[in-house]
């Protein structure tokens, strides 16, 4: 039971019983109020403490404590609101079907006062005040589930949308640390193959670099998973020369340009500038014949513009995560993104993310 329900239920017991009392001889066809009178108009409330746990057994001990009270002839008053209260708490709790059938019988049953209470209005004429009492509530008390019914929807519908986008989020983040690490470890496990019978002594380097590689990609991913964890900082465009240098181990060489002053970035820009730079660096890795590549990026007051371009000498556009991925970065902070050739026979990944204020 709740305390609004049982305080409820003491208030409605309490009116109908001062009521009663008030209204005792007013009509002359009233039957003096008595101690069953007043036991019988306080029970009929107190019931109601229990409605929201048992909504159909609420009503039905209402209405027959209520029908009772009527068959004996107490006077009308505010009791009758017990009844209200009851049939909007089957509407409330239960099902329509239930809750309709239940209301039809409660009023069937409390009905039945018209043929003996002597102050009942006549004929159909006293159907409408019962049927009042009980059929408004119900209307009411299913429209209220209807309403937190379908809020509540919403709300799972929006807890799952969250959920989806943050296992989008994480897959994307996996991918670009994981993607990376490894097209940089083929690159150099194939120059270890191919120098291994040769020049052993050189393929010896590039199996060194493998083991580099392989842990900084380690140590990238365990950073990232900590950052979903939310643990710590996400990486941003202030580790660019470390991720260039990683890149030109791995074989591509990369020429970084700043332009304008560096500057603390909001962290969702932050990390979408660093993953699109870690994206089109490794795409030139594993598609580009000439492992060669140039990043500028460019701060200014209420944005930053990435650019990264290398010759373009068989580059695929690509689908899945990579470039699908850093579009829906972009767009998702309302930046622009476009990446393809140019006149100029390079492939270039532009991106221009707003960054009003400072992180």
């Amino acid at each position: 039971m709740k305390v609004g329900d049982i305080a409820l239920a003491v208030f409605l017991a309490v009116l109908a019983v001062v009521s009663a009392g008030a209204l005792n001889h007013m009509n002359a066809a009233d039957r003096s109020i008595d101690l069953l009178g007043f036991a019988l108009a306080a029970s009929t409330a107190l019931v109601l403490a229990v409605r929201r746990r048992w909504p159909e057994a609420t009503l039905a001990a209402n209405v027959v404590l209520l029908s009772t009270y009527l068959w004996l002839t107490y006077p009308y008053g505010p009791v009758m609101f017990t009844f209200s209260v009851a049939t909007y708490s089957v509407g409330r709790y239960l099902p329509l079907n239930r809750a309709a059938t239940a209301t039809l019988i409660a009023l069937v049953v409390e009905a039945t006062h018209l043929f003996v209470h002597p102050a009942s209005a006549s004929g159909l004429y006293g159907l409408i005040p019962s049927t009042g009492f009980a059929i408004i509530p119900l209307a009411v008390g299913v429209m209220v589930r209807v309403n937190r019914e379908s809020a509540e929807r919403a709300r799972a519908d929006a807890i799952r949308e969250r959920v989806s986008d943050e296992r989008l989020r994480v897959a994307q983040e996996v991918h670009d640390v994981v993607g990376h690490g490894l097209a940089a470890i083929k690159m150099q496990a194939d120059i270890a193959l191919h120098l291994l019978a040769k020049k052993p002594e050189q393929a010896e380097i590039a199996l060194k670099a493998i083991s580099s590689t392989s842990t900084e990609a380690l140590d990238e991913l365990r950073a990232t998973l900590t950052v979903v964890r939310g643990r710590a900082p996400a990486p941003g465009l202030s580790l660019l020369p470390d991720l260039t240098d990683r890149m030109s181990h791995a074989g591509v060489e990369v020429r970084l340009n700043v332009v304008g002053t560096q500057r603390a970035l909001p962290a969702a820009v932050d990390l979408a500038g660093y993953r699109i730079v870690q994206e089109s660096l490794t795409n030139v890795l594993k598609h580009s014949p000439v492992k060669r590549a140039t990043v500028k990026v460019g701060y200014s007051a209420d944005a930053v513009d990435i650019a990264v371009s290398n010759p373009a000498n068989g580059v695929p556009v690509g689908d899945g995560f990579g470039i699908a991925g850093m579009r829906e970065r972009v767009t998702a902070l309302g930046g622009q993104f476009s990446a393809g050739p140019t006149a100029e026979g390079m492939f270039e990944v532009r991106a221009a993310i707003p960054a009003k204020g400072d992180a």
